[in-house]
Parts: C-alpha cells; sequence; structure tokens
C-alpha cells in the first residue's frame, strides 16, 4: 500500500488532566467542528462486501494530542494568528446540555480567560506543526 502525504493536516490537542470519557467526548465535538468547516475533507461513502452502506470519514488521519493548561493557552494563541480553521471546547462546556448552552457559555468569557479543555485545527501542514509545537501524542 502506498503512503500518501497529505498538504494539509488535521489536530486536536486535549489537556491531559481529562476523564477518559470527556477526552473522548471533547475529540468528537471537536472533530465535527473541522468538518463542518471542511466539507472537502470528507471522502466518500464507503460499503461492505453486501453492499451494505455506511457514513463518510475523513480523508486524511487525524492526529491527537495532549498537553496541560499552559500548553492549551500558547497553542490557542498560535493558532488565532494563522490560517488555519480553529474549534474549541471548553470546560464549562461540561455542564450543559445542548448546543445553545454550549455557545452560550463560550460567549460569557473573554478570550484570555476562556477555560480551555480542547482545540481542534485543520491546516497547513508547516502551520499545524507549529501550533502542536511542545506538545506530545495522546496516549
Amino acid at each position: 500500500m502506498q503512503s500518501v502525504r497529505f498538504d494539509t493536516k488535521i489536530a486536536v490537542l486535549l489537556s491531559a488532566d481529562l476523564e477518559p470519557w470527556q477526552a473522548l467526548n471533547v475529540t468528537a465535538f471537536l472533530a465535527s467542528g473541522i468538518a463542518a468547516a471542511g466539507p472537502e475533507l470528507i471522502g466518500e461513502p464507503y460499503a461492505d462486501a453486501d453492499g451494505t452502506g455506511y457514513l463518510a470519514l475523513f480523508r486524511q488521519p487525524v492526529m491527537i494530542f495532549a498537553g496541560d493548561r499552559l500548553m492549551l493557552r500558547a497553542a490557542h494563541g498560535r493558532a488565532l494568528s494563522r490560517d488555519v480553521s480553529l474549534a474549541i471546547y471548553t470546560r464549562e462546556m461540561f455542564g450543559t446540555g445542548n448546543d445553545d448552552d454550549n455557545r452560550a457559555a463560550v460567549a460569557a468569557v473573554r478570550r484570555e480567560d476562556l477555560d480551555l479543555v480542547g482545540i481542534a485545527v485543520h491546516g497547513g501542514r508547516s502551520a499545524v506543526d507549529k501550533i502542536m509545537k511542545g506538545t506530545a501524542k495522546h496516549p
């Protein structure tokens, strides 16, 4: 099988202190934001040998990283200064139960005071690598 090198990269950075269910939940929410912003990132639908159809997925891998609060804030700042798509998830969003309340929780806090527990970015490989500088792959 031939290896494919993509011009762009999708990366998720999670707070290392999240419970496993929280990390999975945040990753799913952030990936949905990237998918919504970049429909061209989605491939063709799948089908098995019996012809059963399945939903399309991202065309490229999604890299998952972990870091502490300072790394999240630094990566957020670097993402804002680059031409990338950016999704965020804040700690307050764990206490809400719907999309309207999630947006209200974010809107109530100034950018520098956001309690980030996860961010996702999509952009050029070099830009995403610079944004994720200093982080490690999620265990």
